[in-house]
């Protein structure tokens, strides 16, 4: 089916939502067909990991260690550095880059991202996969396709994530969140130095992410980008961004690269 995009910021054409119903539609859809040729026309692909390859925080949530870092903000006497917003959000990266942007470089803020570091490598024990996305890893991977993680989460959370998966050889590119965390997306920096590490081109180099700051950082290193909206509101979000193709789940993707010639 194809879904009108709701408040899109730019002209452009319809978004393009495919489920897993659309994949078994003949003759084959626009959307399926728009699918297969993002797949189709990529050698190379980079990742962003919690969404598409795995919910991080299934089983120590996101909004727990927010509300830890909050207290520890508090603890340290900086607590007044928070707007009401940064500190009742479920993402533990809002006080982060709060703290950050009115203390740029300082102690503080790599004290706080290795703090966030150490609950990230915690949550990878309880981390769940995304629903088919193993089996569409190692199938696309033997396509002679190059895959990179592009994250705002650390490195060396996803690089023990994979490793979880038995995935390392799949991904011998990760790069992740750094101290400077103006660095993190919607800052391309991340892409650009998988990009540039997999001597790849950028007009060949798919994204696939699941929040409009990886929309962004994709349009802006100049690749092509592939949505993963698993609920309404990140179909939502994405649309508003300006994303044009989007999944609702990753078998869509997988019977979409299986079907190819």
């Amino acid at each position: 089916m194809v879904q009108r995009p709701l408040g899109n910021h730019h002209d452009g054409p319809d978004t393009l939502l495919v489920t897993p119903e659309t994949t078994h539609t003949e003759p084959v859809t626009a959307e399926t067909a728009r699918l297969a040729s993002l797949i189709a026309s990529a050698r190379y692909v980079l990742w962003d990991m919690d969404g598409p390859i795995c919910r991080l925080f299934a089983g120590y949530p996101a909004h727990q260690i927010a509300g830890e870092l909050v207290a520890k903000i508090d603890q340290l006497g900086m607590g007044g550095l928070l707007t009401e917003e940064e500190r009742s959000g479920n993402d533990p990266q809002d006080a982060l880059r709060g703290v950050h942007e009115r203390h740029r470089g300082s102690d503080l803020v790599l004290e706080l991202e290795t703090w966030l570091t150490r609950r990230e490598l915690t949550a990878v024990a309880t981390a769940m996969p995304t629903p088919y996305v193993d089996p569409l890893i190692r199938t696309w991977s033997s396509y002679d396709v190059r895959f990179a993680i592009t994250t705002n989460n650390a490195a060396v959370a996803a690089s023990a994530y994979v490793e979880s998966r038995q995935l390392t050889d799949c991904f011998p590119y990760v790069y992740g969140r750094t101290p400077n965390l103006d660095l993190m997306k919607p800052n391309p920096h991340c892409l650009e130095q998988a990009i540039k590490a997999m001597g790849a081109v950028p007009a060949a180099t798919l994204m696939i992410g699941d929040t409009p700051t990886d929309f962004q950082a994709a349009r802006q290193a100049g690749v092509t980008f592939l949505g993963y909206a698993r609920n309404e509101y990140k179909e939502q979000i994405l649309k508003e961004a300006g994303a044009e193709v989007m999944v609702d789940s990753m078998k869509v993707v997988l019977d979409a690269l299986r079907s190819l010639p």
